[in-house]
C-alpha cells in the first residue's frame, strides 16, 4: 500500500511511502487479540487499591445490643453489624493486582490488526519528517489545521522523542504525541486520525 507524503503545511511533496502489507494489510486481522491486548492494557491501568472494611476491621463495641429472640426484628450481634448502619461491609473489595499475561504473539498480531483497520478506514496521513524551532501551542495548531484534524483526536507517531513538538501539543485537547516504538494497540484505536511521520513508517513496517 502506497500513500502520498505531505509537508507540515498540508501540501503533497509528490513522494509516497510504502506500507509493508504484513503490518497494514494483514491478510485476517484478528479481533479478539485487539480485544485481549486492549484489555490487558486497561487492567494495567487500574491501582488495585480499592479497600472497604469487614465486619472484623470495623471499630466498634463488641457487646451484643439486643436479645437473641423476641425483639420482633432480625437478629444481630454488635454495632459492627452489617445489617446496621455504620457497620462493615460483606466480602468487600480488597486491593488486587488485575495485570495478566499475554503472549508476544497474541501482542503483535493485535497491533497488526489495528494498523489495518486504520489502513482500510483511510484514517492514516503521512507527513515529512518535522520539528517545531521553538515550543508553541500556535506550531501545533496550525499544524492540526494544515493536516485538516482540528477537532478531532489525532495520533502524532514520531520516530524519536521531539520536546518542542511534546509541548507545543500537550494543551491541544485530544492531540497525543507519541514514538514508534512506544505505541500500543490501545493507542492505536484511540483516535480518529493517525498522523505518521517518514521515519517513524520506516519502524512501524518492522512490527
Amino acid at each position: 500500500m502506497e500513500l502520498a507524503v505531505y509537508n507540515i503545511e498540508g501540501k503533497d511533496t509528490g513522494k509516497k511511502v510504502t506500507l509493508n502489507d504484513a503490518v497494514f494489510a494483514v491478510a485476517e486481522p484478528s479481533e479478539h487479540a485487539v480485544y485481549l491486548d486492549v484489555k490487558q492494557y486497561l487492567a494495567n491501568q487500574r491501582q488495585g487499591t480499592h479497600k472497604s472494611k469487614e465486619r472484623s476491621e470495623v471499630s466498634g463495641s463488641t457487646k451484643k445490643l439486643g436479645r437473641q429472640k423476641g425483639g420482633g426484628g432480625a437478629r444481630r450481634g454488635d454495632i459492627n453489624s452489617p445489617v446496621l448502619v455504620g457497620g462493615g461491609r460483606v466480602f468487600g473489595p480488597r486491593p488486587r493486582n488485575y495485570s495478566f499475561k499475554l503472549n508476544k504473539k497474541v501482542k503483535a498480531l493485535a497491533r497488526k490488526s489495528a494498523l489495518t483497520f486504520k489502513a482500510q478506514n483511510n484514517q492514516i496521513v503521512v507527513v515529512e519528517d518535522f520539528d517545531f524551532e521553538v515550543a508553541k501551542t500556535k506550531n501545533f495548531v496550525n499544524f492540526a489545521k494544515n493536516l485538516e484534524i482540528s477537532g478531532v483526536k489525532a495520533l502524532v507517531v514520531l520516530e524519536t522523542q521531539k520536546k518542542n513538538v511534546y509541548l507545543s501539543a500537550r494543551n491541544v485537547e485530544g492531540a497525543t504525541i507519541m514514538t514508534a516504538s512506544e505505541l500500543n494497540t490501545y493507542k492505536i484505536l484511540d483516535n480518529k486520525k493517525m498522523v505518521l511521520t517518514e521515519s517513524s513508517v520506516a519502524v512501524l513496517n518492522q512490527f
